[in-house]
């Protein structure tokens, strides 16, 4: 997962549709209407002539447009290189990959209508669909796909998820400049059919092909526009459901019906508008005042009022984690006791009741609850290392900041704690530097920023210690884990580990998957012991959806989807 806010909005005057609680409802619109006949008066003293009948009433048809409160502005719609929970929930309404996913995240065909995997699972044959076409009407072919992998395992695009590209044979030697491009374990048998060869086998690993990063993109549209192809409506040519057709910035996001979707007949919807409004406050007043149908921000304080009061409101499962990462690169988080000392100094337990309030769970590790494998639940097995999920650990972390050189806070830095700019994220954030100031005695400043440049600032290493989250690309530990490797844009820690790396190679290599366990928890034992992250809370998803939209689907990954949503009652 990473479960992913910016500048406020207008809110929009449009009357829009909405929607209904989660899960499927396939209950088609009903006419009540009924056609009535006259009838004539055929008395013996007057009779008339028969009155003509009226023509039946045609009930008012429902205009099929959603608005959906997101937040922030994505930073890109280019799969290969987006990383953020908004600019995702663009992409998979609007890309396909060879693979989708069902209501239970597990793989489905995709662009790919089937395939045959060899007896080792190390290869796969994709069969790719004759009707699948790009939103310009062009075929979508298996070079597509071809080009856009080795785009993002090319070092030259600078894709921080490029790791995710390594279960393919060779990848990870080509981002080390091991191997050509050329030898990565993709091949194009002819224009629908691609073989794909992999590193070792990986028992997830047609859901992965459903992950945006091994979605396809056209060589001829990113070439035309390298750098800015992905940044603007008219020059996104797309294969998903939908298609781009609007991007205001910082305004809103509106997808129309893709008409040339291979599997068009099932998307209900006109349009699909996310709006992008970043304050929750602001994003509740337009939901109640029926200018957008949900929201994905609700603000923490009016959760208890929602729950009391609106049926629209529900609380959704979420597999995320919430973390501050702290920069083991500059004083005086080099200091591993340091960083133990300010995340033992945290009452977690206070944070989910009294700041967040929205059914989260204190953190303990860096994999969250809820993710089984081999029949335990990884976070149960994995244990709470030295954190107490209840409450602060005080006397510890003093004597652990004094063992470090800085008695009673005495001769620390001044520090200074980032977010990116959102009512939750400053909550707290608030509520996290009045605990090091009662627990450590020590000051810290708030800094804020808007999303993009808070990712730049944590990407740069600009920063001491800053707030990020991460929601599950799939329901693998190994979602949480690999982020931190040494070659993952997404590892903001400025901390690298060749052991730690060599852990997750091994899980990954592996089939068997009492020993993939054993070397995810390794590896999870050493990046938390040396407290290189400080975990706060495992997510939850507060949402607000009109009950009027039908058919929509918030997977526990992060994901809205929207290719079967309609209205009806509205």
């Amino acid at each position: 997962m990473i479960k992913k806010a910016l500048a406020i909005l207008l809110i929009l005057g449009l009357v829009f549709t909405s929607v209904v609680a989660c899960g499927n409802n396939d209950v088609e619109p009903t006419n009540d209407d009924q056609v009535k006949e006259d009838t004539k008066d055929d008395t013996e003293d007057n009779k008339k002539e028969d009155e003509p009948k009226e023509e039946p009433k045609e009930e008012p048809k429902v205009e099929q447009v959603v608005t959906y409160n997101m937040g922030a502005d994505p930073e890109t719609l280019d799969p290969g290189k987006a990383t953020e929970n908004v600019g995702f929930n663009v992409i998979i309404n609007t890309f396909e990959g060879l693979t989708n996913l069902d209501e239970n995240d597990k793989a489905i065909p995709g662009v790919a209508k089937k395939w045959d995997v060899n007896e080792d699972a190390t290869e796969f044959t994709f069969y790719l669909r004759d009707d699948a076409k790009w939103s310009d009407g062009k075929p979508v072919t298996a070079y597509d796909f071809e080009y856009a992998w080795k785009r993002v395992i090319n070092p030259e695009t600078a894709s921080d998820y490029a790791y995710q590209l390594f279960y393919l044979k060779n990848a990870e030697d080509i981002i080390n400049g091991d191997a050509s491009i050329d030898e990565l374990g993709v091949e194009v048998i002819d224009e629908k059919t691609l073989k794909v060869t992999l590193q070792g086998p990986v028992s997830w690993m047609l859901e992965m092909f459903a992950f945006p990063t091994y979605f396809p993109i056209r060589k001829d549209v990113v070439e035309k526009n390298p750098d800015t192809w992905a940044l603007e409506a008219d020059t996104i040519v797309s294969n998903g459901p939908f298609k781009v057709t609007e991007w205001s910035h910082n305004e809103k996001v509106v997808m129309a019906k893709n008409e040339h979707y291979w599997d068009k007949e099932r998307v209900k919807l006109d349009k699909y508008v996310m709006t992008l409004i970043n304050e929750d406050t602001t994003a509740l007043a337009a939901f109640e005042a029926g200018d957008i149908d949900g929201t994905d921000g609700v603000p923490r304080a009016e959760i208890a009022r929602l729950q009391a009061e609106n049926d629209d409101f529900m609380i959704l499962p979420d597999l995320g984690l919430y973390y501050y990462t702290f920069n083991n690169k500059v004083e005086p988080f080099n200091n591993e006791k340091v960083r133990k000392a300010f995340t033992l100094a945290i009452d977690r337990s206070a944070i989910v009741n009294t700041v967040s309030m929205g059914g989260e769970t204190p953190a303990t590790g860096v994999v969250p609850v809820g993710i089984n494998i081999g029949g335990e639940d990884f976070r149960e097995a994995g244990g709470n290392y030295d954190i107490d999920p209840n409450s602060a650990k005080v006397e510890e972390a003093k004597k652990l900041l004094e063992e470090a050189g800085y008695p009673n806070g005495e001769g620390l830095p001044e520090i200074t704690l980032k977010y990116n700019t959102n009512e939750n994220h400053q909550r707290v954030a608030e509520a996290v530097q009045e605990m090091w100031k009662k627990n450590l005695n020590v000051n810290v400043t708030l800094g804020n920023a808007e999303w993009k440049v808070h990712l730049s600032n944590l990407s740069e290493g600009n920063y001491q210690v800053g707030r990020i989250g991460w929601g599950a690309d799939y329901a693998h530990p190994m979602t949480f884990l690999d982020l931190f490797i040494s070659a993952s844009g997404n590892n903001y820690t400025q901390y690298s580990s060749e052991e730690f790396d060599e852990y997750i190679r091994k899980a990954k290599s592996t089939i068997d998957i009492q020993k993939a366990n054993e070397y995810m928890h390794k590896a999870e034992d050493l990046w938390m012991e040396r407290y290189t992250v400080c975990p706060i809370y495992f997510a939850s998803d507060p949402e607000l959806m009109k009950s009027y939209v039908k058919g929509w689907r918030k997977s526990p990954l992060g994901y809205l989807y929207m290719d079967k949503a309609y209205i009806e009652g509205k």
